[in-house]
């Protein structure tokens, strides 16, 4: 005769009163229950790592399946079925695979001989047994979850011997929990898009879409439906062909498996760290990718088999291939083409060429570590490798204006006949000038700025003060300019080299040294 088991009722007060601190005696005196009873379940429930919560709000056909009440018979009868739910759990998490799919596989192959909705039944008992409070069945290379941990490590400053905190970013893949941790100085967007980088290069693969939180570096404005994404975030997703979803602000369950896996690497990776030194972030990050690993290979509680078992088993040949590039964060500006036909990036006082035809339109300028495009009207019309000569000119002779009506206006010959009517030595000084730029073009508006000093001091001085820039060798506006603010053009310099000795008693002679 079957066992009789407890209301459903009476089990979630039982557990109630036990997480109050309720003694098991008085528990079974309250309950009229036997204390052998009162410990079977408490032991039960305890297993199932629940709250007292948790357990309160599980429906009552939910309560009976975690406990395995009324299961004997089942898992006599259907034993054979409960042996082939592991391969159905790793088949179902295959992009397109169905439950029914593979019941109708089974059944036409004569491996099962039970109708679908049963099947479906015993998988959501077998699955309770592996893994009571998992929510979430993921699809292998379907989504990646990152977030930063609340808490952070450190490295010790070499120069002040302080500590500097730095922050731990964490990504989980969805259907093997397989997982990389980097640590990095900040939250910022160069940060946080570096990490995801990081992430999808160690993965080898990049999943269909990537979960991030509401941070600030991932969407420039929170929205429940339509979010605003960062505009350097939706780059890197379009390099690496994946999509961006932000979870719904407040709602943490969105992505559980980031925040659950971030507790686990409190204890296997945090912990570990406690009381070594590191003086670097790549010394820290070493240590971290160590650990991690360890992580990696451990396997799952009540599961025969560790993340990095899963990855390589299931997910990893479901993950997108990576484009042959590593991505580079790109930094985004508008600007007004110079008449020079250049435009400036002012963070290193560079300039790039673009066709002369652009001149006085507004472009938007994109650059990355090692490269300059530059668009107008969503059309790129130049690109150049980046230049970090500051005050330097990267030029592409074939965007020069050579054949425009701007050279007809302002071309070397025109200023040296500029040059020419003023005095000699500006004549020289403006041929150096030319010269001194891969292109005339460059110097023309240095060219002009020089000569026009002239309608401020006259022919006479400005080719003076050309004549000593010429005998400073600094040949460049900006000392013209300032010999005529300071005068220097008035001063007369002794030509006269020879120098006498005069007569001192002190004087030995030549004689001294025959």
């Amino acid at each position: 005769m079957a066992n009789i088991h407890l209301d459903m009722r009476k089990i979630k007060q039982l557990y109630r009163l036990h997480t109050q601190g309720v003694s098991k005696r008085s528990i079974s005196k309250q309950l009229g229950i036997s204390r052998n009873t009162v410990r079977k379940y408490i032991e039960l429930l305890l297993k199932s790592k629940l709250t007292s919560e948790e357990v309160d709000k599980l429906g009552f056909e939910d309560l009976r399946i975690l406990l395995h009440i009324d299961e004997t018979h089942i898992t006599t009868r259907h034993e054979y079925v409960f042996k082939l739910y592991p391969e159905v759990s790793k088949r179902l998490k295959k992009v397109g695979v169905t439950r029914y799919m593979i019941w109708e596989d089974y059944y036409q192959n004569k491996k099962v001989f039970i109708s679908y909705s049963r099947f479906c039944h015993l998988y959501r008992v077998w699955s309770r047994t592996q893994n009571p409070v998992m929510r979430f069945n993921h699809k292998a290379g379907d989504k990646m979850f990152v977030d930063f941990t609340g808490k952070k490590l450190a490295i010790i400053d070499p120069a002040t011997g302080l500590l500097k905190e730095m922050e731990v970013f964490i990504a989980v893949l969805g259907a093997s929990g397989y997982t990389y941790v980097e640590a990095c100085r900040s939250q910022k967007r160069e940060d946080f898009i570096g990490c995801i980088v990081g992430a999808l290069h160690f993965f080898g693969g990049v999943p269909r879409a990537i979960v991030t939180d509401n941070l600030k570096s991932a969407v420039t404005k929170s929205s429940k439906y339509e979010p605003i994404l960062n505009e350097s975030l939706l780059a890197m997703a379009t390099h690496y062909d994946t999509t961006i979803l932000p979870t719904r602000t407040y709602r943490p369950r969105d992505k559980a498996l980031v925040e659950n896996a971030v507790k686990i690497i409190y204890t296997r990776v945090f912990a570990p760290l406690n009381g070594n030194d590191y003086y670097t972030l790549s010394a820290l990050n070493e240590a971290v990718l160590e650990l991690t690993g360890k992580h990696n290979k451990i396997n799952f509680q009540a599961r025969d088999c560790s993340r990095l078992d899963l990855f390589t088993s299931l997910e990893q040949e479901e993950l997108l291939p990576l484009p042959t590039d590593k991505y580079q964060l790109r930094a985004y500006l508008m600007g007004t083409v110079y008449k020079t036909s250049h435009i400036h990036i002012n963070k290193d006082k560079h300039y790039y060429s673009v066709p002369y035809r652009y001149i006085g339109k507004k472009v938007r300028i994109i650059y990355t570590k090692d490269t300059v495009e530059i668009y107008y009207k969503q059309k790129r019309i130049a690109v150049h490798k980046r230049g970090l000569k500051r005050h330097g000119y990267t030029t592409d002779s074939e965007h020069m204006p050579s054949t425009h009506r701007y050279v007809a206006d302002w071309n070397p010959d025109t200023f040296l006949n500029w040059a020419e009517g003023i005095g000699g030595h500006c004549k020289t000084f403006i041929t150096l000038l030319l010269g001194k730029r891969q292109h005339p073009e460059q110097s023309y508006k240095s060219c002009a700025g020089v000569l026009g000093l002239a309608k401020k001091v006259g022919n006479e001085r400005l080719d003076n003060a050309c004549k000593r820039a010429l005998d400073y060798e600094r040949i460049n506006y900006q000392s013209v300019k300032s010999i005529l603010e300071k005068g220097l053009d008035f001063i007369q310099e002794d030509t006269n080299t020879e120098s006498t000795i005069p007569k001192h008693g002190n004087i030995r002679g030549g004689d001294y040294y025959k």
